[in-house]
């Protein structure tokens, strides 16, 4: 979705948070992979006794920059949003309604939603998820007592 482009709201309904990826997280998420992806590989190379360890492990890491490199402008352009009723996902016209969370967690760097139909939804490369769990169950359990 374009930077200018917002989720039509129902009526009365309020936008508490607008959620993005965080620019230095997503790189941080890629080097570990690939610091990651470069030490098996040459382990594996290793144990095969592989006299190219160095072309291996190099090859690794230029694969994992590769993908970086493709996928970081989708991943840091897209968006969610947190409203009083519901998290609305990047396209804009799917979301999860807060009454359907089962249980939000953080996974990694990233934040979970499991609904209780069993859907899964990650929010990925966040700078604070621990903040973001917190605030969706907030405005979850706020949700549950306006809708008793």
């Amino acid at each position: 979705m374009a930077d200018d482009i917002a989720p039509e709201l129902e009526k009365g309904e309020k936008l508490r948070r607008e959620i993005r990826s965080d620019k230095r997280i997503f790189w941080r998420d890629h080097l570990w992979m690939a610091l990651i992806g470069m030490a098996l590989v040459a382990l594996v190379l290793w144990l095969m006794d592989n006299a190219f360890i160095l072309i291996g492990t190099f090859g690794a890491g230029a694969a994992v920059a590769v993908r970086a490199l493709y996928l970081a402008s989708e991943a840091l352009a897209s968006r969610w949003w947190l409203t009083d009723r519901r998290v609305i996902l990047p396209d804009g016209k799917r979301a999860v309604m807060l009454l359907e969370i089962e249980t939000v967690r953080r996974l990694f760097g990233d934040v979970q939603i499991v609904t209780r139909a069993g859907d899964k939804y990650l929010i990925k490369h966040l700078a604070d998820g621990d903040a973001l769990v917190a605030e969706i169950t907030a405005a979850r359990d706020r949700r549950r007592k306006v809708a008793r």
